[in-house]
């Protein structure tokens, strides 16, 4: 039998593969369209430095001996910052008025001996004592413009009682505390410094209205405490409060400085 030739009418045969070209020829255009659409798309709408960005990239996630050099980031999510330590309390400020110091003189002794000369003498001393603890402190005359609406951490009042001889029981001293606002905690430790320094006598009933409802208590801030303080009596207590002025000026401080650590205790609690 004899072979079947490899031609057929004298024409050569097509490869299969262009066969399927030709027999597909609609769709094989369709692709390589497709495929060139695709590609001038991404060269128009590529930014011009994307090239140069991947080089940069490729550059820096490899050393010189093609192994990766890049420190790895991890992307954390924010988070609230909380506060770990109590925040300090606001800046202590003390006032310290000088019993009828611009406006008279208070009570008088027969030798000449004011009121006001003594009040100011151991208004002076504790401002001083703060001053050295480094607390903001300011003197103040008895009717003081800034008194109107004013507001510290605390305000004090010294003055001193009587220079008439009216009994031997007419010593001692006395603390008022403001009705205004809640002053008892200065009330407290006012009381009990000064007496602790001066081991005077707490002489309550002569408690008077003019140092319950003092004047400058309805002046005040609604949130400074205040009290005010007779010192002692300018007859039976002279020395005391005059001689050995110190004394009762060392109470009134040790008072106000336990006050204030009571404040900044509350505060850093709150």
């Amino acid at each position: 039998m004899r072979n079947q030739s490899r031609y057929s009418n004298g024409q050569p045969s097509s490869p299969p593969i262009i066969g399927f070209f030709k027999r597909n020829l609609p769709i094989v255009v369709f692709l390589v369209m497709s495929f060139l659409g695709m590609v001038l798309v991404y060269w128009y709408f590529s930014p011009e430095d994307a090239e140069a960005e991947a080089a940069s990239v490729a550059s820096a996630l490899t050393n010189d001996e093609g192994a990766l050099s890049a420190p790895i980031h991890k992307t954390v999510p924010e988070k609230p910052v909380s506060q770990r330590l109590v925040q300090s309390p606001g800046p202590i400020r003390i006032g310290i008025i000088a019993g009828h110091k611009g406006f008279d003189s208070g009570a008088v002794c027969p030798d000449g001996l004011t009121e006001a000369q003594v009040n100011d003498n151991i208004a002076d001393m504790v401002l001083s004592d703060l001053q050295a603890e480094g607390i903001r402190a300011e003197k103040l005359d008895e009717f003081d413009a800034r008194l109107d609406g004013y507001t510290a951490t605390a305000v004090l009042s010294i003055h001193a009682d009587s220079c008439d001889y009216i009994n031997d029981l007419a010593t001692g001293f006395k603390v008022s505390g403001s009705s205004y606002t809640n002053s008892g905690a200065l009330s407290i430790c006012v009381e009990d410094a000064y007496r602790n320094a001066t081991q005077m006598f707490y002489h309550a009933n002569t408690i008077t209205p003019d140092m319950t409802d003092y004047h400058v208590f309805r002046k005040l801030g609604s949130t400074t405490q205040a009290v005010i303080i007779e010192v002692g009596f300018m007859n039976l207590d002279r020395e005391m409060i005059t001689t050995n002025a110190a004394v009762p000026a060392q109470g009134i401080t040790d008072g106000l400085l336990c006050f204030v650590n009571q404040y900044k205790q509350n505060k850093a609690i709150n």
